[in-house]
């Protein structure tokens, strides 16, 4: 190492490495530390410092003069060793810049990565006195790559148009059948003409994928020979992670990303991105030093009041961001705005979301990152679309989130599971649910779009699995199988697991086709679980972050992916796009209650309308509704619902009807109202009838 490098002024009003006619300006926010030296590495590996100017509100900034994209570099910041108020500063480790466009290196878990020692009892008080940056992760200046080609061609749909597909971008092509091999599981086989045919079939119209930022695995991970597959740990919010590109240079993985956000939008299919703003993967006080804790961890991190040496988990991995710093605050928006801008994407999905709104009195729907959120106005035009809990005390918030937020309706998943499963479900909360939740959703203008509505995520059984598997079988974790949901809602028919028993397997089918038809044709934002739509298992794993491996992978069928479920999917779709009534984004008025607009009536399936003791009967839940245009006019839709194992006579108001869907008839059959408006609705089934002289139309 020398210290012939020489800094000029830069400027702090921009963080990060921003190439410039002149050089680089480098700037890095610290609110306690005494200096921090900026650190560049040559292609030998050799290290050349040089202190960066400031601060100047809390920001160290410099410019080197002729340094160029490619460039390697770090920081160290020089402050007071005190874990007892927090200040974790040990100028012997190089630090990421949390800004960083791209990471170089292979991070291996060595004791020398953190701050303290750890090999005394009491280490944690002494800091490390080892010089980490040989094997430590570099940062590396890359140009601005300018707008993003998605940003010319966005799909732009309306909210009442979105269907939600969840996917993993390397799960999802690991087995495509199709994909070229050199591209498996990249963002050039989410591109590939394969994989856009399925979605395109689908009719899908926003993909949310997992994280695809730099991320870390979990050092007990790596000592059992696995990985965070899930990529929810992460290092660095504005890098793709180059795991995930074809081309694994630092600009390579940002083209690539950038190319696929293009075919898609071609596509007219949107992208949203699933970022982890709730922690990081410097992990608990007892984790290494990468970036954050050594630069600033008392802004950074929310630290307990009662013991600053300690972090705040409301996440459950160890830490947690303190987005209610300005700084952070800063930082999360400015990483959203370089997604959007120059990586073309169309919204977010916020894990454990309600970390964003923590203050010191608990959530607050008008914490500052809410309320800068919806002041600007390139993010005002994108999806935000909320985890609403996070594991902290309070941390349930379904429902209060605000704006434009949408949210995932776990009432929902549970709600409709345990009807289709006979777990409990009464039709009072199934109507409910499957009407926009509005005892959670209506209230400060918001709209049934605001229910994200699902039955199977990547995180807990797919949808096959709910109807296989009566307890989960994570033992391939590594973790005793005591990981995971451990109660979710589900039922295995009586076997576990698979079975060749015809009956089990009918009921299980019809069961999984009866709760897509559900989440499909529901009022709010539908939300489907990749593979869902031809019955991917994980083998009853209900928490395959760690499996990268077939277990995790898509297991797409020997043929083209058109099986009878798949056709069910497209249909729905085709159903939901055509009928208005299924799309409607305003809340149907209670009863008879005077109001303008489409109105909803439920009735019993002996066909009157249902009554308080309808509601609470016991013996059955099947129940059926009729949808039409404004109050006094004829039904234009009806649905009927039978979770029961035998078929149930179902009796429609008087009018021509014609039979639309059977959830149940793998050979399409359509169901049939003959001439005294009855029908018969098999076991578990979910039937579509529209009158014959209204069909489906387009929107207007």
């Amino acid at each position: 190492m020398s210290d012939a490098l020489a800094l000029d002024d830069g400027r702090p009003q921009v963080l990060g490495a921003v190439p410039c006619d002149d050089g680089v300006r480098f700037a890095v926010f610290s609110q306690r530390a005494r200096a921090i030296d900026l650190c560049v590495f040559d292609d030998a590996g050799r290290e050349t410092r040089a202190a960066l100017r400031g601060p100047d509100d809390g920001v160290f900034h410099g410019l080197l003069r002729g340094a160029r994209a490619g460039l390697r570099y770090g920081f160290r910041a020089h402050g007071e060793w005190r874990p007892e108020a927090g200040r974790r500063f040990n100028p012997n480790k190089l630090l990421l810049d949390p800004y960083a466009r791209a990471i170089e290196g292979r991070f291996a878990w060595q004791d020398e990565h953190y701050g303290h020692v750890t090999s005394l009892p009491d280490g944690e008080r002494l800091p490390d006195p080892r010089d980490n940056a040989a094997s430590a992760l570099k940062s590396v200046v890359l140009d601005d790559p300018g707008p993003a080609p998605g940003c010319a061609n966005r799909p732009r749909h309306r909210p009442r148009d979105v269907v939600i597909y969840e996917l993993h971008v390397r799960g999802f092509t690991m087995q495509l059948p199709g994909i070229p091999d050199p591209i498996r599981g990249t963002f050039a086989a989410l591109a590939h003409p394969v994989a856009l045919a399925h979605l395109r079939r689908l009719g899908v119209t926003t993909l949310s994928l997992l994280p695809v930022t730099h991320a870390l695995d979990e050092r007990h991970l790596v000592e059992r020979g696995l990985r965070n597959y899930w990529g929810y740990n992460p290092i660095g919010l504005f890098c793709p992670d180059p795991r995930l590109a074809a081309d694994r240079t630092p600009a390579g993985a940002v083209a690539e990303f950038r190319a696929m956000v293009h075919a898609l939008h071609e596509a007219g299919i949107e992208v949203v991105l699933d970022l982890v703003f709730n922690h990081t993967a410097e992990g608990d006080e007892h984790g290494p030093t990468l970036c954050f804790r050594g630069l600033d961890n008392p802004s950074w991190y929310a630290l307990m009041r009662e013991d600053r040496s300690r972090c705040e988990n409301h996440s459950g991995c160890g830490n947690m961001l303190r987005v209610v710093h300005p700084r952070v605050t800063q930082f999360v928006l400015d990483a959203l705005r370089f997604w959007v801008s120059r990586m073309g994407v169309d919204g977010f999905r916020y894990d454990l979301a309600s970390v964003l709104g923590r203050t010191r009195g608990g959530f607050d729907a008008s914490a500052p990152f809410f309320v800068a959120l919806r002041q600007d106005p390139l993010l005002a035009d994108v999806h935000h679309i909320a985890e609403p809990w996070d594991a902290g005390h309070a941390g349930y918030q379904l429902g209060r989130f605000p704006g434009r937020f949408l949210e995932w309706n776990d009432r929902f998943r549970d709600a409709v599971r345990g009807y289709w499963l006979g777990l409990g479900t009464g039709r009072g909360d199934f109507a409910r649910r499957i009407t926009g939740s509005s005892d959670l959703f209506h209230h400060g203008q918001r709209r049934p779009t605001a229910s994200v509505n699902y039955v199977a995520a990547h995180d807990g059984r797919t949808l096959a699995d709910v109807v296989a598997y009566a307890q989960r079988h994570n033992e391939a974790n590594g973790e005793g199988n005591r990981d995971g949901h451990a109660h979710e809602v589900c039922a295995s028919f009586g076997v576990e697991g698979p079975s060749d028993d015809p009956d089990v397997a009918q009921a299980r089918h019809r069961a999984r086709r009866a709760m897509l038809a559900t989440v499909l044709l529901s009022q709010g934002t539908p939300m489907l679980c990749a593979g869902d739509e031809f019955g991917n298992s994980q083998r009853g794993n209900n928490n395959a972050y760690c499996q990268d491996n077939p277990t995790g992978w898509l297991d797409w069928p020997d043929a083209p992916a058109d099986a009878d479920t798949t056709a069910l999917v497209a249909r729905l779709l085709e159903l939901r796009r055509g009928e208005p009534l299924l799309r409607h984004d305003g809340w149907f008025p209670p009863g008879d209650a005077p109001a303008d607009g489409p109105r909803v009536r439920w009735l019993a399936p002996e066909g009157h309308a249902m009554q308080v003791a309808d509601w609470h009967a016991k013996h059955s839940g099947a129940l059926a509704c009729t949808l039409c245009d404004e109050a006094g006019a004829p039904p234009r839709l009806a649905l009927l619902f039978n979770p029961d194992p035998r078929p149930v006579r179902f009796v429609l108001p008087p009018a021509p009807w014609r039979g639309v869907l059977d959830s149940s008839a793998p050979d399409g059959h359509l169901p049939v109202a003959g001439p005294d408006h009855a029908t018969i609705a098999p076991a578990r089934s979910m039937l579509v009838f529209a009158r014959h002289h209204a069909p489906p139309g387009d929107v207007p």
